[in-house]
């Protein structure tokens, strides 16, 4: 099963996606896969805060922001992808000048990510709905990842809105 959570932030969607892949592994191995290259302490004290809301949970962890066919998958798999946010981020602004390419690319590696995994459950930021007004790449980088969230919600089999803890299935059904 395929699902993508999209949601704001703090909006309850790791906590979902982490109930969601205890459920679909039934005993299969479970892998938190981490996508945030931190950079300062507000981002070591986040990744600190999802260690620890997920410590007893089962899941073994993959760090990998990038390039995401080089990391290994045991057979089986359940993955918990958090977050398409920052992969994105990751592939558009890690380079000496952004990458305008990066969002299809992103869609690609997600999508055959969802092929090598038995589950996958998808994490991404709702920050692409505001009317406000940003500069050039900021606006290329939301648009980006409402285009890579079309491609996944094309393909999954569930797309899944969470706000304050609450799903709002807008396709398929959770298991």
């Amino acid at each position: 099963m395929k699902i993508l959570l999209v949601g704001g932030s703090k909006s309850g969607k790791s906590g979902l996606a982490q109930r969601l892949c205890v459920r679909l592994a039934a005993g299969a191995p479970m892998i938190y896969w981490a996508t945030m290259e931190p950079v300062d302490g507000e981002d070591r004290a986040r990744i600190a805060r999802h260690l620890d809301e997920r410590a007893g949970w089962g899941f073994s962890t993959v760090e990998c922001g990038r390039a995401l066919e080089r990391a290994a998958l045991p057979e089986r798999a359940c993955v918990l992808f958090d977050s398409v946010t920052a992969l994105l981020a990751n592939e558009m602004f890690s380079g000496a000048q952004p990458d305008a390419a990066a969002p299809e690319r992103a869609a690609q590696e997600l999508l055959a990510l969802s092929c090598r995994a038995a589950h996958l459950v998808c994490v991404c930021d709702d920050i692409f709905r505001d009317g406000a007004a940003y500069d050039e790449w900021t606006e290329r980088y939301r648009s980006g990842l409402a285009c890579v969230c079309r491609t996944l919600a094309a393909e999954f089999d569930t797309v899944c809105e969470v706000t304050a803890g609450l799903p709002r299935l807008w396709k398929g059904e959770l298991p």
